[in-house]
């Protein structure tokens, strides 16, 4: 059904921009339930004749978008209803994520389970973009072929890159893998696994990997938290911007650079050119610096750190109480700033919230005006150090959701 503001300009809406729209809004309504809905359940929420929701139904059936769960025990007379849910065949998105020191490669089902995940770890510095470019090709390859044994069709993919990243999907800068002006879809062109996509769904996304980590948390988390700050921490530090349950990109799509935010003006050099950033007082390598692991295999190392400390080693508890006070006087600003009441310590950090957390807290109780009415919650990332290539993934799945109608054109 739809409303007056839903008509265009001058006419009815035609037939088939009614059936996308209906589309659309029932299967956004079975993805967003916190329980499988029957048809009935569905023509009282929208305002859909049973007949409409039916039919509706039947192609997302047909499709291969929607499955029936099993009926409920039935307590009165008549036919128990079957609820609908997201499918587990079908659709499926694929998330890269390429960063200093590993690549990552998952699918995402349509009812959101990984059904491939592999981490390549290596430092990629020495590499050049196309060389890295070609290895996260190779990992594509192989997800999906896994992916297709499974009975799974890629319906796009999003590859999450630390850096600038442009609309056009080239990053514009990347200090930490010394990328500048670097077209990543033109160099992923002529791998078949990043562009037979979906017609009507774009082959492939380029996005900065701490915005796509913040989507993956959003939509993992609890519905009610809409607001927070995602700080990703690996060798770079990057911010998602979350308000109002929305990603917040900023005027040209370049935000949450919160890793060259000043915490010691005139400070340590950053491979930005600047001085003082946080980076080189709380990025990885910082912290591996403090500890005195400097020359350490930087796989792996936010676990070793994490397993030090646990041990009670003090010069790595002295690194992360010192990168940790860094962090809570960057993230100080932009909390008072933009009145978050939320911040997700992720990648890198996600291990290592359990030593971060407490100087975090404490910087940020000594230095937002509200903290003393609203504390800040500092939390350890749900999905942890894989929220950017799952975020990646999903956002390729809330596509096929929120277009049903490209992919019942593909299935069809």
């Amino acid at each position: 059904m739809s409303s007056p503001a839903d008509t265009p300009p001058g006419g009815a809406v035609r037939q088939a921009s009614l059936r996308e729209i209906n589309l659309a809004l029932l299967l956004g309504r079975i993805a967003a339930a916190p329980r499988p809905p029957s048809r009935a359940d569905l023509a009282g929420a929208t305002g859909l004749t049973r007949a409409t929701v039916s039919a509706v139904v039947d192609d997302l059936i047909g499709g291969g978008l929607v499955t029936e769960a099993e009926p409920a025990p039935r307590t009165g007379a008549g036919r128990p209803a079957r609820g609908l849910r997201l499918a587990g065949h079908g659709p499926a998105g694929l998330g890269l994520e390429i960063n200093v020191d590993y690549l990552a490669v998952c699918v995402l089902d349509l009812a959101g389970a990984v059904r491939h995940r592999t981490v390549h770890r290596a430092d990629l510095r020495p590499l050049s973009p196309t060389e890295t470019l070609a290895r996260v090709a190779e990992l594509a390859r192989r997800a999906r072929t896994d992916a297709e044994a499974q009975g799974l069709t890629l319906a796009g993919a999003a590859l999450a890159v630390p850096g600038l990243v442009d609309a056009g999907g080239v990053v514009r800068l990347a200090p930490n893998l010394g990328w500048r002006e670097v077209d990543v879809p033109t160099l992923l062109a002529a791998h078949p696994p990043l562009t037979g996509a979906v017609p009507g769904l774009p082959a492939l996304v380029v996005e900065n990997e701490a915005n796509l980590a913040a989507l993956g948390e959003l939509h993992a988390g609890e519905p009610g938290v809409t607001d927070f700050l995602y700080v990703s921490g690996e060798v770079g530090i990057g911010a998602g911007i979350v308000l109002n349950g929305a990603l917040y990109r900023g005027a040209r799509g370049f935000s949450g650079e919160i890793g060259h935010l000043p915490v010691h003006p005139e400070g340590r050099p950053c491979r930005c050119g600047g001085r003082g950033c946080l980076e080189p007082y709380a990025g990885q390598e910082a912290i591996l610096a403090a500890a005195g692991l400097t020359g350490a295999d930087v796989a792996g190392d936010a676990v070793r750190l994490a397993r030090l400390a646990t041990g009670g080693d003090a010069a790595t508890l002295a690194a992360l109480a010192g990168a940790g006070t860094a962090l809570g006087v960057a993230v100080a600003g932009v909390v008072n700033l933009l009145d978050l009441d939320t911040v997700v310590l992720g990648g890198g950090y996600a291990p290592l919230a359990r030593w971060l957390t407490p100087p975090v807290t404490t910087e940020l109780s000594r230095r937002v005006l509200a903290a003393p009415w609203s504390p800040v919650t500092v939390r350890p990332a749900l999905l942890g150090g894989d929220a950017a290539v799952i975020g990646a993934a999903g956002s390729v799945v809330r596509r096929v959701v929120a277009r049903p109608t490209a992919w019942l054109a593909r299935a069809g």
